[in-house]
């Protein structure tokens, strides 16, 4: 994994938590000057997430990639396709290990203290579940499309309203790879992100 600290990782997390959102430009020497490093890894970094597709070249520097409705509709399609097939290798292929984990994870998820909390280990239960499908390519791929849209993320994914869905579908998912039925567990998350792309969907066409 890469350090937290690097400047890629920071450009990646200033970029996906909305701090340089779409549009935006980032100029080798300005973001050096910000993270106290070089131009160099800097422009190493930039070009990596060129790679990712997080941003694109332009004369003074990069900008932060701005995508139209359909190109995010796309990257949902995509990403429903690699979780629903996350949820049936997680029910038909995870270890004790990977159960423990997974139950342990949602357990806490549903008695949080508070939504953002819940959220982050929702959040954590999701990558575990790709852990326990026993796929790294999938789980490179999904990393990849995560942080296309988190730049698009919408407030309405944070309302409590969501977060009661949230755990309403992550249940029947989780209880589908508890026992090992992975037909149920790809049927069931493919509704929860057709759901969670409709939330995209409609808070960007009110924009």
């Amino acid at each position: 994994m890469p350090d937290d600290r690097s400047p890629y990782a920071q450009l990646r997390a200033r970029i996906t938590g909305g701090v340089h959102p779409p549009g935006s430009l980032l100029v080798p020497a300005t973001v050096g000057v910000e993270l106290g490093v070089s131009r160099t890894p800097v422009r190493e970094a930039l070009q990596r997430l060129e790679f990712e597709g997080l941003v694109t070249k332009v004369t003074r520097g990069y900008l932060v990639r701005v995508r139209t409705e359909d190109e995010v509709i796309a990257i949902c399609e995509a990403r429903i396709a690699l979780e629903s097939a996350v949820a049936f290798a997680a029910a038909t292929r995870r270890s004790d290990f990977d159960l423990a984990r997974l139950i342990g994870l949602f357990d806490r998820a549903v008695t949080a203290p508070d939504a953002d909390t819940a959220l982050r280990l929702h959040n954590d239960w999701h990558a575990a579940l790709r852990v326990a499908a026993h796929n790294p390519t999938i789980i490179e791929l999904m990393e990849r499309l995560d942080a296309q849209l988190a730049v698009y993320d919408a407030d309405e994914s944070r309302a409590p309203a969501n977060l009661t869905a949230i755990e309403h579908e992550h249940r029947g998912i989780h209880e589908a790879v508890v026992a090992g039925d992975g037909a149920l567990a790809r049927a069931l998350m493919v509704a929860h992100q057709e759901r969670t792309r409709d939330i995209r969907i409609a808070a960007m066409a009110s924009r």
